[in-house]
């Protein structure tokens, strides 16, 4: 439950070719250090342009615990469809895949938490991707979690990998 499908040295790696050849058809996206630095509500210039030309392929879905107000301002940027707080890993993930109308088996799950995103995804059985975080300057909090997570930051599987 805890090790993901794929991992990516970068989100930029996922691209609509990639999901195809996987069989996906659609993205369910975390926000915070997967598209966006934390703390931070606009993407970086090379991954608006990504966002943009995988979103003209692939329907995209944002999850995210973040705070509503703040999910808000940067979903309106973004023109994307979503939810906030999505409390993952235990809610939300159903709510997005009903959404984006598409099974799980049909859907990369896309983040930087083992405990967040990739758990959330794998109890739904999404394909779980697991991106490096955008910034290390994290809450301690998140640090120890990050550390905790060490030994399942690897795929499930070989062969997942590009």
């Amino acid at each position: 439950m805890l090790f993901p499908r794929a991992v990516l040295p970068s989100l930029l790696h996922l691209t609509p070719k990639w999901l195809k050849e996987r069989g996906l058809q659609g993205v369910i996206l975390d926000l915070d250090n997967t598209l966006l630095p934390y703390g931070e509500e606009e993407p970086s210039p090379e991954h608006r342009a990504w966002l943009e030309a995988l979103k003209a392929e692939v329907p995209i879905y944002l999850l995210s615990n973040a705070l509503p107000e703040r999910f808000a301002r940067i979903q309106g940027r973004l023109g994307l469809p979503g939810h906030a707080p999505a409390l993952k890993p235990w809610l939300g993930f159903r709510r997005a895949l009903k959404a984006l109308g598409l099974s799980p088996q049909e859907v990369a799950v896309v983040g930087d938490q083992i405990f967040t995103d990739v758990l959330g995804g794998n109890l739904v059985g999404a394909y779980t991707v697991l991106v490096p975080p955008l910034r290390e300057g994290e809450f301690f909090y998140t640090r120890f979690i990050r550390m905790l997570e060490t030994p399942f930051r690897k795929p499930r599987s070989r062969g997942s990998v590009p």
